[in-house]
């Protein structure tokens, strides 16, 4: 899980503007920092088969938003994932 700090920082840094709580681009970039830290977990404990349950969900969830995004315009996806380094 992601604590406050981290989450409002992702939140302030990839926002559309001031109110923006959940913008495809927001949802993705929080997900995307989960699955880092979560990916870091799964290092030091290999066996925790729940936690690597969790992962694969999220990335399958990320994975559903960015080809929402491509259809939607193709250019706020290609800054997106510049942006947070994603390959594709």
């Amino acid at each position: 899980m992601l604590d406050g700090d981290t989450r409002a920082q992702v939140t302030k840094e990839y926002q559309l503007h001031q109110n923006d709580t959940g913008s495809t681009e927001l949802q993705i970039a929080i997900l995307t920092t989960r699955i880092h830290q979560l990916t870091g977990h799964l290092r030091v404990h290999k066996k925790d088969v729940h936690s690597r349950r969790g992962l694969v969900t999220m990335v399958s969830k990320r994975r559903r938003l960015l080809n929402y995004l491509t259809k939607e315009d193709v250019g706020r996806y290609q800054s997106l994932i510049a942006r947070l380094g994603l390959r594709r």
